[in-house]
């Protein structure tokens, strides 16, 4: 088996092993699918990212590389925290943007953008689904969760590519004591996002993934993008704020959200570089 660059890096944070970690193979090339799979799963990391050319299509769309997307349990076609890490570990190791000061990723999504803002890289977030869950999906997934259904003040089904129950209740003290059953949440297979404003411009969140191998992510960078989405174009956020995840993992995840005056979007954070060396797979 060949030895093949690979990074680990820590995702939106400035202080190392205080984000979300990465798993990065920097030339995936001729690895199979189960390869990979079984790789993530060793890792045992939230997501470990796999780099490879772009697609022809992607090519001439202008994607600067392509990235495939693992959990310990499954592929994912898009997800933020791999695509900040990816794109950092990329530049590290003497990737050349076609434009400067910009990128653009494949996935499974299709393409996203990122670019350089003060200080730290963002990506544009992919086009959001939501819809209003019904009243008795509700009650079995906040049950799961240990919470009254009664300090929910919303609740949107959000699908940017992974799809999330994104939960808005009333108070971050509620949303630090939670301790959901998460057997119980893997069968009903729904990842879970639960958030509360701290203030007007700071909101808390925690993600619970047990379906895809997690039992709660660190911090989660698609989860970011649709509840931005959602909570800015219903007036529960402002066009800019500043998420925080991660403190019942004893991490200080900050992820940076902002919506430009096109309406879109913009999901940034800083990366720490963690470990560099080479993977023999």
């Amino acid at each position: 088996m060949p030895l093949r660059p690979f990074q680990q890096v820590d995702v939106f944070t400035q202080v190392a092993f205080k984000g979300n970690p990465l798993a990065v193979v920097l030339d995936a090339q001729g690895l199979s699918d189960a390869a990979m799979q079984q790789f993530a799963q060793w890792t045992q990391l939230s997501e470990t990212t796999f780099v490879l050319p772009p697609t022809p299509q992607g090519l001439a769309a202008g994607a600067d590389y392509r990235v495939r997307i693992f959990t310990p349990g499954m592929e994912l076609p898009f997800a933020g925290h791999p695509t900040l890490g990816t794109a950092d570990a990329w530049l590290r190791h003497g990737g050349q943007p076609r434009k400067p000061g910009g990128l653009v990723q494949e996935c499974g999504v299709g393409l996203v953008t990122l670019s350089q803002q003060s200080g730290h890289w963002a990506f544009a977030a992919p086009a959001l689904q939501r819809q209003a869950p019904m009243p008795q999906e509700l009650q079995p997934l906040v049950e799961a969760l240990g919470l009254p259904l009664t300090r929910v003040l919303a609740a949107q089904h959000l699908d940017n590519g992974p799809h999330w129950l994104g939960l808005l209740i009333d108070d971050v003290q509620t949303l630090r004591a939670l301790n959901p059953d998460h057997a119980r949440l893997k069968a009903l297979g729904v990842k879970v996002g639960v958030a509360a404003r701290q203030d007007a411009t700071q909101l808390e969140v925690r993600a619970f993934a047990a379906p895809a191998g997690i039992q709660e992510d660190p911090v989660t960078g698609s989860l970011n993008a649709s509840l931005a989405q959602w909570l800015m174009a219903e007036g529960w956020m402002p066009s800019s704020y500043q998420a925080h995840q991660g403190a019942a993992l004893g991490r200080d995840g900050r992820v940076f959200l902002s919506r430009d005056a096109q309406d879109q979007v913009w999901v940034g954070g800083h990366v720490v570089p963690c470990i560099q060396g080479t993977v023999d797979l």
